[in-house]
């Protein structure tokens, strides 16, 4: 599958977005609990070299930060798990102003050299910049958080990065499925925010989507029904769709995030089977529902649920009808 338009080329030579990136407090047991969800083999998690090695520089400064890291390879996106230490960096700015959460998306790319610049004339500064530790490569995160409302993290690789999933066996995901569908950001202008995402994925900017009405759409947002009008747009790649929403006037868990967060990723989204059993799993779990309701053409319904004190974002459960 592509999402690439003829004529359009993405600023970074492709429009794959390959990875999710979570800053964590406790490594470990996120780890353990995000390969419970996914229902893969817990690959453990390994610490990034000292300065000399990694040679990270922070805004324009050298800093003797390091990470653990800890990677979960689907057969489509992989999860990359984010504990900072104390030092300078953006993982370490992020949590301790924004808590834990998805940090950045990422592309793989064949050479930096030749992606930084032209970000930079599109109003996107390098914020950080590092090497590898185990194995001939690198890395910068540059900061497109006003534009994109999330970083975006550029790998550049000697040999192709290990993206394959595990050749152990498998548990049954959580949810039945491991293939996250969507990546959900909330936004103030939906314009706007579409524009640089189709710039730089150099896709066509598709249609507005508004909600529909309340009798179609029967949405109830902490226990109490709610028109929850939205305008959204979904964007294409390859491994995943972007969900760009702009809340209306009406209460919903869209309008609530833009006032108390801002701008910047709301959910992640996964197609189940059997949702009224998933809800009911999640809560047993327990994660509430935040807000459920059916899509604005009847074609299938969602639901909100509260997974941030564990896996560091919404959930979303999606049932498309047949």
């Amino acid at each position: 599958m592509t999402a690439q338009t003829k004529g359009l080329k993405p600023l970074l030579g492709n429009n794959e977005v390959n990875q999710l990136a979570f800053v964590v407090r406790d490594i470990e047991k996120a780890t353990e609990d995000f390969s419970k969800l996914l229902g893969i083999p817990n690959p453990g998690w390994f610490l990034t070299g000292e300065q000399e090695i990694s040679k990270v520089v922070f805004r324009g400064k050298t800093t003797a930060s390091r990470s653990k890291l800890a990677f979960l390879n689907t057969p489509t996106i992989q999860f990359e798990l984010i504990e900072p230490n104390e030092d300078p960096g953006t993982m370490r700015e992020f949590l301790d102003h924004i808590g834990e959460g998805i940090h950045h998306i990422a592309f793989d790319v064949d050479k930096i050299n030749n992606y930084l610049p032209p970000l930079e004339d599109k109003g996107y500064p390098l914020l950080q910049s590092g090497e590898f530790t185990s194995s001939d490569g690198r890395y910068i995160y540059v900061d497109t958080s006003k534009q994109l409302k999330t970083l975006i993290e550029l790998l550049e690789s000697a040999e192709p990065r290990d993206t394959k999933p595990s050749d152990e066996p498998w548990d049954a995901p959580l949810l039945g499925t491991n293939k996250v569908e969507q990546l959900a950001l909330v936004v103030k202008d939906l314009e706007a925010a579409a524009d640089a995402y189709c710039t730089l994925l150099g896709v066509e900017k598709p249609a507005v989507i508004h909600s529909g009405g309340s009798n179609i759409t029967q949405v109830i947002y902490n226990g109490e029904p709610t028109a929850a009008d939205s305008k959204y747009m979904f964007i294409k790649t390859p491994f995943l769709e972007i969900e760009l929403i702009e809340p209306g006037k009406a209460p919903s868990t869209w309008k609530t995030h833009l006032e108390t967060c801002g701008e910047g990723v709301h959910h992640i989204s996964f197609v189940v089977k059997d949702m009224d059993e998933k809800v009911q799993l999640f809560e047993r779990m327990g994660y509430p529902v935040i807000q459920r309701g059916n899509f604005y053409n009847g074609k299938g319904r969602y639901a909100y649920m509260d997974t941030t004190s564990t896996f560091k974002v919404i959930i979303e459960l999606l049932e498309k009808y047949e």
